[in-house]
């Protein structure tokens, strides 16, 4: 009659691996999370870029005005040049009368 397993670690064979395993792991999973990292923040610039881009000025000589985001009303002099639409966007537009 054999005894299997029993010998002097207990049964801990060939099975037990080496102890850096688990380093090596955690190595693989902080790479993996770089990576996760550094693609986020590339789409969050790319985003930022397009929102730049859908402000500017579509004709030369156009400039964009930027209006304090609390609903406070503007106070000053000067005239009437158009009418101003708010888009379902929120972009503003600016219909000149004398335009065709």
């Amino acid at each position: 009659m054999s005894r299997t397993g029993l010998g002097r670690h207990g049964g801990l064979g060939d099975d037990v691996g080496d102890p850096l395993d688990g380093l090596v792991n955690l190595f693989d999973v902080g790479i993996v999370l770089a990576v996760a990292f550094l693609v986020a923040g590339l789409g969050l610039a790319t985003d930022a870029r397009t929102d730049r881009r859908a402000a500017s000025p579509t004709r030369s000589g156009e400039r964009t005005l930027t209006t304090p985001s609390d609903q406070q009303r503007a106070r000053g002099r000067g005239e009437a040049v158009g009418t101003v639409y708010r888009l379902p966007d929120g972009r503003l537009v600016l219909a000149d009368p004398g335009a065709p």
